[in-house]
């Protein structure tokens, strides 16, 4: 026999079994639990901001960034600081005992809420997260009450402050929602707040609008099952209409077409008739484009007073980009490609945005229309910011393809883009039409005045 021929291991006569092909272990855990909800970002998003804009700056919360910089060692004192408050603070320190019992017993059920396992022991993990709980649940109680942050450098230092802020809205530097609702409910009992309100006014500076205290409480309804601070932020921004039992993804999100069209620039836009309005919603996604079919074929008309009718208005909510903006639309990003894909509202409006912007023309016209707002070095500043937003961004739905598709076939009827072009030229606003229309009258008097002369119109 040729030595070079191949040796084949021979089936056996009962049933194969795995072994007998590949060396493969049976119990395999799963690459993420049904529970997951907290997730390292993925290396595609990671690259692109080279992390920073997922990695705390002053402190860490949770296991993946526990104990991997020197630098946010100093928080570490005043975490342990705050507990020592916490436990002045509480009146039944039994409670507290309790409070840790709790997480020992579901400490499984905690590790299923992170994307990837930790190399903690079960001791140190469980006092991981009572320290980080208790520092959350202090933190916010100070929050709640002016008279205890006098003294405090942790609110008196403005950078500080917003710095613990924007770490705590982190994806990957969270804690399970539930667990801190446990130490609210369970250790500290006499509170005029539940504690989403407590997380709420903590992160109010996120919240698109103005509240009353009583808003809030009837806001906070709306939030109660979200599963994290990153996953709470993300709600301040969804339609009200998401929270309702009759909501369907389905209905509201049209898959993404091969073909699609992109939509043309806010420049684009504007010149073919299209007019940017700033309104005032409830959420930053309300976004609408609304014209009349047959009064839309004279856009020309759109600079005369009270001619809404007549616009073709593209309706956007005011965004307000601050110099946190990135971090947070980053993480809110990082979670929804993660946690979900069938919804990925942010997703969905920051391309939209991007879309519109360009250049900074495109940002000039916005900034114009006061649609955006922001507190950026430049116009060039903000326009490379959003269009590096969704580098790598993968979706397969659209929260916006309804209103993309009415955009795009406005913009592509040669009648409506020429009128848009006319207004933008002739009719940009009543000086420039008084003009025109004072041109064009002494251009038809000029006319009949040569028709006399030459003897082709001789009036009676």
């Amino acid at each position: 026999m040729d030595s070079s021929a191949a040796t084949y291991i021979a089936v056996p006569e009962t049933d194969p079994q795995i072994e007998h092909i590949i060396d493969i272990p049976k119990d395999i855990q799963p690459a993420l639990h049904d529970l997951c909800c907290i997730y390292k970002v993925p290396p595609n998003l990671r690259k692109l901001n080279e992390g920073e804009a997922y990695e705390p700056v002053l402190i860490s919360i949770g296991p993946f960034h526990h104990n991997k910089k020197p630098e946010l060692e100093p928080m570490h004192k005043q975490k342990q600081r705050y507990f020592l408050a916490f436990w002045e603070r509480v009146t039944n320190k039994k409670a507290l005992v309790n409070y840790k019992a709790f997480l020992n017993e579901n400490i499984e059920t905690i590790k299923d809420r992170y994307s990837e396992p930790t190399s903690l022991s079960k001791e140190e993990f469980v006092n991981m997260i009572l320290l980080d709980s208790v520092f959350i649940m202090e933190l916010f109680l100070r929050k709640s009450k002016k008279s205890e942050q006098k003294n405090d450098y942790m609110f008196s230092t403005p950078w500080i402050c917003k710095g613990i802020q924007r770490d705590l809205l982190l994806l990957e530097n969270q804690l399970p929602i539930f667990v801190l609702e446990d130490l609210c409910r369970r250790v500290y009992e006499v509170t005029d707040h539940s504690f989403l309100e407590l997380a709420f006014n903590y992160f109010e500076d996120y919240y698109p609008h103005n509240t009353t205290t009583d808003q809030n409480r009837d806001i906070v309804k709306n939030f109660s099952s979200c599963s994290h601070f990153t996953d709470l932020v993300r709600r301040f921004y969804l339609p009200e209409k998401v929270n309702a039992k009759e909501w369907m993804p389905s209905k509201h999100f049209t898959p993404c077409s091969k073909n699609e069209c992109v939509l043309k620039t806010a420049t684009k836009l504007n010149e073919a008739g299209v007019s940017f309005e700033k309104v005032k919603c409830k959420s930053l996604l309300d976004i609408k484009f609304e014209k009349i079919e047959v009064l839309s074929w004279f856009l020309c008309l759109g600079c005369l007073p009270f001619s809404t009718c007549v616009k073709a208005r593209f309706q956007i909510p005011q965004l307000k980009v601050l110099q946190t903006t990135e971090c947070v639309l980053r993480n809110l990003i990082a979670l929804e490609q993660c946690h979900y894909p069938d919804q990925p509202f942010m997703c969905n409006y920051v391309s939209l945005i991007d879309l519109l912007i360009h250049t900074k023309e495109d940002v000039e016209l916005l900034v114009d229309k006061e649609i955006i707002v922001h507190e950026l070095g430049c116009h060039n500043e903000l326009a490379t910011m959003i269009n590096g937003l969704c580098k790598h961004v993968v979706v397969d739905c659209d929260y916006f393809g309804k209103t993309t598709g009415k955009l795009n076939d406005h913009y592509n009827s040669g009648w409506k883009r020429h009128m848009g072009m006319l207004r933008s030229v002739y009719f940009r606003d009543p000086w420039r039409l008084s003009s025109t229309v004072v041109g064009v009258v002494i251009f038809l008097f000029a006319i009949v005045n040569f028709l006399r002369v030459t003897g082709f119109y001789n009036p009676k």
